[in-house]
């Protein structure tokens, strides 16, 4: 039977028969609001589209109440409550929480930081990667229901498209990684969200390796380079960069307890991946020698903070924060130094296994997670980075590069009797220095 029209009342609805078949009745004044005559039951109903952001979803019907236990005019006055939370984009019976009842991109991003990055201790730079990207680059969508981005896809590509063209192709990708994550983790506890998640929407952009490192025939000019710097403590900090491969930011925070120069080791207590990837770093004579120095010029650059940091700045921290050089100045740091190492390490002989374990990178292989690596440190390990180092140095002339050869060379390094007793480590540092 086709629904029939007409201006819904108590006496109207009164007069309705019933039928084999269930029909509905519409009222001709409120659209969306009907009665649904059956056998036995006479119901009022609401009924409307269910949209969200744009993007209809479903039709929505709420059950008003039976015709008898509530009159016309309760059932009307119902009927309009309902279709208003429904036009909203609110579903029938839930409670309002943020625009369209989802959990907001704000809150997710915050979550994903307390409750995942925090609390896995991830490092402060990945951290701050993450906000960059989410209260710079999505700042105008934090208080948006995270849904609609589920819904709508092609926002998340147009968005791409968009800091691509302002930002770069690899801010663009790292962006959208950190959206994914953060998407990927809200979905958890929020089963609302659509299950596909719209950054597999997006054409990543195509990146490249960085080839920025150096050969052993590129490390003397890059020194000459380096010694014309006028920070001595920033010159210490570059090279050590370089004789360690380590990342520019774990070396900024080695504050001076984590040195052990009887052992010949740094400790990384907090890099890359949080405190369950902690680990020391083998020093070569050069890395011992550039420790000395740093801790001299500290000595004289920042009397107070060198107690502290290895590489002391007069910063609200205490230690170097900003590494960074004119490339015209110098022409390598940071991750280039850390290139340059891999490449060193490969030109001295390192083995493949050797150089992951010097890097700190996760082991290829099942068999490989076999190995201990503090059992390699004191003399193995060591000894390869001890021929990575003498790359760097090998090649300086005293009489070419008599400057460069005082420089790498000025500082004594008296090796440790193999049976002495370790003193303190303040009274190590106080002999070394």
């Amino acid at each position: 039977m086709a629904d029939q029209r007409e201006i819904l009342t108590d006496k109207s609805i009164a007069r309705l028969s019933a039928g084999e078949k269930q029909y509905k009745v519409r009222d001709s004044e409120l659209p969306g609001f009907f009665v649904l005559v059956g056998k036995r039951r006479k119901t009022f109903m609401a009924q409307g589209e269910f949209w969200r952001d744009g993007v209809r979803e479903f039709t929505a019907q709420v059950k008003l109440g039976e015709f008898g236990d509530i009159t016309t005019r309760q059932a009307r006055a119902g009927a309009k409550e309902a279709l208003g939370s429904i036009a909203k984009g609110q579903r029938p019976g839930e409670a309002p929480t943020i625009k369209g009842g989802s959990i907001s991109l704000r809150q997710a991003w915050e979550r994903y930081r307390d409750a995942h990055m925090e609390r896995k201790g991830r490092n402060s730079g990945t951290i701050a990667n993450y906000r960059d990207h989410m209260e710079r680059l999505f700042k105008d969508w934090l208080d948006n229901p995270l849904a609609r981005l589920g819904r709508q896809p092609n926002l998340v590509v147009q968005r791409h498209d968009k800091i691509t063209k302002e930002n770069g192709p690899y801010i663009a990708n790292g962006a959208m990684r950190s959206l994914r994550a953060i998407y990927n983790h809200a979905r958890k506890s929020n089963t609302d969200l659509p299950a596909a998640n719209p950054v597999s929407a997006i054409d990543w952009n195509k990146e490249h390796r960085r080839n920025t490192g150096m050969g052993p025939n590129d490390i003397s000019s890059w020194l000459k380079e380096l010694y014309a710097l006028d920070n001595p403590l920033r010159r210490e900090f570059h090279l050590m960069t370089l004789l360690s491969g380590s990342r520019p930011t774990a070396l900024k925070l080695v504050r001076m307890e984590h040195i052990e120069l009887r052992r010949r080791l740094i400790h990384i207590p907090k890099p890359k991946g949080g405190e369950e990837k902690a680990f020391d770093i083998p020093l070569s004579r050069p890395m011992i020698r550039c420790i000395i120095r740093a801790i001299r010029w500290g000595r004289i650059m920042y009397p107070k903070q060198r107690k502290f940091w290895l590489f002391p700045a007069d910063s609200e921290r205490g230690h170097l924060v900003e590494h960074k050089e004119d490339r015209n100045v110098l022409s390598k740091w940071g991750n280039d130094l850390r290139q340059s190492y891999r490449t060193l390490a490969q030109a001295a002989g390192v083995s493949e296994l050797d150089i992951h374990l010097l890097m700190n990178h996760s082991l290829p292989g099942v068999n490989a997670g076999y190995i201990t690596r503090d059992r390699l440190l004191r003399d193995h390990l060591r000894q390869q980075q001890q021929r990575i180092s003498e790359l760097v140095v090998q090649n300086l002339d005293a009489r070419r590069d008599p400057l460069l050869v005082r420089w790498l060379g000025s500082a004594k390094v008296v090796e440790p009797a193999a049976e002495a007793e370790p003193e303190s480590q303040s009274e190590s540092l106080s002999m070394a220095a």
